[in-house]
């Protein structure tokens, strides 16, 4: 079980490229290293799950909370590249709903 994390500043913001499993080993790796830029005021995220072969409830969790701290500090979370299983995640919780997810992968920030 491991992440690779790579970071690039694009534009106005960061670009989050993911691989691997998101899951209890790995997400406070993710959530330590994400969670460093949401202080900055008005920061655009995307965030590219498309290598994330698995993920967990403690994953959801890890973009909730980047969410609403990026929120409150009126900056934005897209997640972008979800599988149909990562998708499927997302619905059934309502996140869908709530956040920012696109299945294709664009340009972004």
């Amino acid at each position: 079980m491991n992440i690779t994390i790579n970071i690039t500043e694009k534009n106005n913001g960061l670009h989050v490229d993911l691989h691997g499993e998101i899951d209890a080993y790995t997400a406070p790796e993710l959530r330590d290293k994400l969670f460093q830029y949401t202080n900055s005021p008005g920061l655009q995220m995307v965030v590219d799950l498309t290598g994330i072969t698995y993920m967990d409830s403690t994953g959801l969790g890890v973009f909730v909370g980047l969410f609403k701290a990026l929120k409150a500090n009126e900056g934005k979370l897209n997640i972008i590249g979800l599988s149909e299983r990562l998708k499927r995640l997302f619905d059934i919780t309502g996140l869908a709903d709530v956040m920012d997810i696109n299945t294709e992968v664009e340009g972004g920030v």
